[in-house]
């Protein structure tokens, strides 16, 4: 069986994935930009009019893992940073309220005297 090419295999891929997601110009409300994403116009909360992209980035084939090892890899390391942002939020927190309360301190410390 010939090999098809790496071209043929993405843009097929990226079709698929367009047509999973229902992306198509029926309505009216999608563009195809390229082969690879489509746009439309959306309002935003302020009411000004901005562009959206949707893309399909096929990943490349790899030896040391398989693809749903790489999704899985991927997922991982995106909760990870979310969940360390959290901590750093939290501690950024805590942090503000023991300088605040400080503060206050000092000032109520100043009154006294």
């Amino acid at each position: 069986m010939p090999k098809i090419t790496k071209n043929i295999v993405d843009a097929d891929l990226r079709n698929r994935v367009f047509t999973e997601l229902d992306v198509s110009n029926e309505c009216g409300n999608f563009y195809k930009i390229n082969d690879r994403q489509w746009g439309i116009i959306l309002t935003d909360l302020n009411g000004v009019e901005r562009y959206v992209r949707i893309g399909a980035i096929v990943a490349e084939e790899r030896e040391d893992m398989t693809a749903r090892e790489l999704m899985q890899k991927e997922i991982d390391d995106y909760n990870a940073k979310q969940a360390d942002k959290a901590r750093k939020a939290a501690e950024s927190a805590e942090k503000a309220a023991r300088d605040k309360a400080a503060r206050e301190a000092k000032k109520k410390e100043k009154e006294a005297v």
